[in-house]
Formats: C-alpha cells, sequence, structure tokens
C-alpha cells in the first residue's frame, strides 16, 4: 500500500515541480533577473537535480539538442537566405506599399505592421516574418520613438493566427495525430480564423490611436527637424566640452553643422532613406536578378510544401545559390554571411539553450504528468463540451510546450476522451488550433528570439505586453469557432 502512495505522488510531485519550473523561469525573465539563454539552461538543470534526476542531465540535453538540431540548422540557414533576399531588394515592392500607406502616421504604421506580418506569413515560417516585418518597419518605429514591443506583438500575433495554415505546421500536426484530412480540418476554421485577423486589425488600430495620441501625427520634416536639434545640441556640448579643437574626432559634427547646403541636403536624403524602411539605394540591391530571386523562392517555397526535401536541407541549398549568384565575389558573400552572423548566432543559441529546457521537461517526464493531471482534473459534466475544454487548454499548454508535444502527446488524450461523449475528432482538431497567437510568443519557440533580436526589445517586455492581447486573440477564434457551429 505504501508502495502505491509513492506511485501517486511521484507524478504529482512531477506536475508541480513542471508548473514551478516554468513559473519561475518566466518570472526570472520578466523581471530581467536573469537572461533567456541563461534561464532556459540553469532553471531546468536546477529542477532536473530536484527531481533526483540529476545523473541523466546530460542525456537530457543530449535528446534534447539532438531533437531541436534540424529547427536550429533552419533557422540558421533561413535566417542567411532571406537575410540576403532582403538585401538584394526582393521584397521592397511590398514593402514600398505598406510604407507609403503608413507614412508617419503611429496609427498607420501600427496596422501597416500587422498587414505585412499577415502577408508575409503566407510562406508558413515564422522567422521569415519577424525577419522581413521588422526589418522593414523598425526604422519607422524607432524614428517616431514608438514603443517597439507594439512592433514586436502586433507582429507576433497577426503571425501566429496565420500560422494555422495547413503548411504552417499545428494543422498538419492535429490532422496526423488524429489522423484527419488537413483540408477537413483546416477549410471550416476559415472563418473563425478570418475573424481572428480581423481582430489582430483592430486591435493594431486601437494600439496606434494609442500611440497617435501619444506621439501625435509627425510629418518627415517635423521629425529631421527634431533630430537635426537634438544631434545639434549633443554636438555642441561635445564640442565646448573639447575647447577650441578641430572637431574631427566627432563623426558627426560635419552631418549637422557643415556650412555647405550639400552637407545638410545629403543629411536629409539620409534620413528620408531611413524613414522608408529599407534604403531604395543600397549597395547590395540586385535589381536585374529580381526575377531570378523571385523564382528562387517561389521554388524553394514549393519545395516546402510539397515537402521535397527536409526544410533544413533546402534552406541550406538556397542560401548556397543566393550568395553565389548574387554575390559571386568571395569577399561579398563573406560580407553577407558577416551582416547576418548576430541574428544567426543569437538564435540558434536560444534554440540549444531551449533544447535543455524542452529536453529537461520530456525526459523527466514533467510534461507527461502535467497534461495527465490537466486532463484529470477536467469534471465529469464537462464532457459533452470537451471540445471547448480543449479549446481553452490549447493557450496555456501550446505556450508551455512545443507543437509536437501537445498535438502527439495531449490531443490524444483530449479527443479519446470527448469521443467518450460524442465529440467528433475534427472539432477536437479544430478547437486545438486557437492557441497559435498565443503560442508564437511562447519562450520554446525559436522564431521568437528572431522577432526579439531584430527589434532590440526585451523578451520579458515583449512578454508582459504580448500575453493578454495574444489569449485574448485566441478566445476571440474560440468564440467565433462556437458561434459558426465550427467547434
Amino acid at each position: 500500500m505504501g508502495c502505491s502512495r509513492a506511485n501517486v505522488r511521484y507524478p504529482l510531485m512531477l506536475t508541480i515541480l513542471g508548473f514551478v519550473m516554468i513559473a519561475t523561469f518566466l518570472v526570472l525573465i520578466m523581471m530581467k533577473k536573469m537572461s533567456p539563454i541563461a534561464a532556459l539552461v540553469l532553471i531546468p538543470a536546477l529542477f532536473c537535480v530536484f527531481v533526483g534526476k540529476g545523473a541523466h542531465l546530460g542525456d537530457y540535453v543530449i535528446e534534447g539538442v539532438s531533437s531541436l538540431a534540424p529547427t536550429a540548422a533552419m533557422l540558421m540557414f533561413a535566417i542567411v537566405y532571406f537575410g540576403v533576399m532582403i538585401d538584394v531588394g526582393l521584397f521592397d515592392p511590398i514593402v514600398r506599399g505598406i510604407l507609403k500607406f503608413a507614412k508617419a502616421d503611429p496609427l498607420r504604421i501600427v496596422v501597416g505592421t500587422a498587414f505585412l506580418a499577415a502577408i508575409v506569413s503566407l510562406d508558413g515560417d515564422g522567422s521569415t516574418t519577424f525577419m522581413i516585418t521588422v526589418s522593414a518597419m523598425y526604422p519607422l518605429y524607432k524614428r517616431l520613438k514608438m514603443s517597439l514591443v507594439i512592433l514586436t506583438g502586433v507582429a507576433a500575433m497577426a503571425n501566429g493566427v496565420m500560422n494555422t495554415l495547413p503548411w504552417g505546421g499545428p494543422t498538419a500536426r492535429a490532422a496526423t495525430a488524429l489522423k484527419l484530412d488537413a483540408s477537413d480540418l483546416f477549410v471550416p476554421m476559415i472563418p473563425a480564423l478570418a475573424v481572428g485577423l480581423l481582430f489582430v486589425f483592430v486591435l493594431s488600430y486601437v494600439l496606434g490611436l494609442r500611440e497617435r495620441k501619444r506621439l501625435g501625427v509627425l510629418t518627415l520634416d517635423e521629425v529631421l527637424a527634431e533630430e537635426k536639434e537634438t544631434e545639434t545640441v549633443l554636438v555642441g556640448a561635445e564640442g565646448s566640452g573639447a575647447g577650441s579643437g578641430s572637431g574631427s574626432g566627432d563623426a558627426r559634427t560635419p552631418a549637422v553643422t557643415g556650412g555647405t547646403g550639400t552637407d545638410a541636403d545629403a543629411d536629409e536624403a539620409d534620413h528620408d532613406k531611413g524613414l522608408q524602411g529599407l534604403d531604395p539605394d543600397r549597395p547590395t540591391l540586385r535589381p536585374k536578378l529580381y526575377w531570378f530571386n523571385a523564382l528562387l523562392t517561389v521554388s524553394l517555397l514549393t519545395a516546402m510544401i510539397m515537402e521535397w526535401l527536409p526544410i533544413p536541407v533546402l534552406f541550406l541549398l538556397g542560401a548556397a545559390l543566393a550568395l553565389t549568384v548574387n554575390f559571386p565575389h568571395i569577399p561579398d558573400q563573406k560580407a553577407r554571411l558577416a551582416a547576418h552572423a548576430d541574428n544567426v548566432l543569437s538564435v540558434s543559441g536560444m534554440v540549444f539553450a531551449a533544447a535543455v529546457f524542452t529536453g529537461v521537461l520530456q525526459g523527466t517526464g514533467m510534461v507527461d504528468s502535467m497534461a495527465t493531471w490537466m486532463v484529470d482534473v477536467i469534471p465529469e459534466g464537462m464532457g459533452p463540451h470537451m471540445a471547448l475544454v480543449t479549446g481553452l487548454l490549447s493557450l496555456p499548454l501550446t505556450y508551455f510546450m512545443s507543437n509536437d508535444g501537445f498535438y502527439f502527446g495531449v490531443l490524444p488524450v483530449l479527443a479519446e476522451a470527448g469521443a467518450a461523449h460524442g465529440v467528433s475528432p475534427l472539432e477536437m482538431a479544430r478547437a486545438s488550433l486557437v492557441g497559435q497567437p498565443l503560442h508564437m510568443s511562447s519562450p520554446l519557440v525559436p522564431a521568437v528570439y528572431v522577432l526579439v533580436g531584430m527589434a532590440k526589445v526585451e523578451f520579458g517586455d515583449h512578454t508582459r505586453f504580448v500575453v493578454k492581447w495574444a489569449a485574448l486573440t485566441c478566445l476571440v477564434i474560440l468564440g467565433a469557432g462556437l458561434l459558426f457551429g465550427i467547434v
């Protein structure tokens, strides 16, 4: 009997420690007591010892790294590939259209961010979406002193809704786990997802309106004048402190205080280019190769959707081909690789750090215990409403777990419980998709580190801002699904 009690207590202990470990991680990074990469490594290692399986930590980490290595490789070469495509101007027409609409109005800029992220999300890859969106919009947010967490939050939510596309991942996983046809699962969900995307646009309008009230509607001339005044004050202060020197030690002085009209014009032109998001005269542009690059990108995305080769292999080949054709000289290729090295290193580092977190969660059995506990605590009377329960559970579970863990580990258990009460697997699968807008900001999603890294936003700040709005977006999708009779 004592042995039986021990067996009951141990999974409960794992469940408690699992939730405490996740809560500890989130609190520490949101309070900025630890960097995400340090927290992803040290906290699970500590809890692995608490569970009494410290001796197996190495095995769990290696298993986690092995499982995420293809993802890390994919992200590394995807960053290089799409970084090169941004450099050579493939996405400039889309960006110009969005920026022409946005002008210098904070409201339009936030709405434009949502539209741009949604459009680029059609390729099914979060990292791509975030790289293009941030590259285009970051200069505008920075120059107009807009909140950068709005940039990251809106982009993540728009991408989260679009992540439910059949080639985005979650829909395919849900269909595979429950042996369903992906089109039967996805097509009826389109009205609910459209409502969710519309809500993101409405939310971006509200957030943009808030920024407009805070900053006002500025014209380009006003922004440039304010920047010039600030720079002049700074340079003047530095000059007075330096005595009567020639001023050659301050590289900014000629651009600000130069007596010729040419310098002033050049300075304004530089600012104008910056406000366009992507410099239209950057030396890396390859207009003569535009259609080659467009065809290469379409072919790459087609190969991804058709699964002709593993995605990491496709991006590796694509990056090599894009570099070779667009930058045939070795020094130029090295320069492009160096230009994107920071993003590659930070994202791949985060992925391997996250492998420690997921490896310990899976290896110690915490994830299984947490999922089983959540299923067990569902009241018996909720059986006929298991689709609603699954939709609500998808919010925390897809945030704290990988999509693989949720769709292949938890969803089948929930679907079995729903089937016992006459709830169809299709309803269960559709309900399981509603948590994706929140999932895309999970610390276990590698792409989110591309987003916050390129936007120079602290992960904790992004989390504090986005969680409430993303959760609300999920609930809107779930409500629309119930209203339309889809879930």
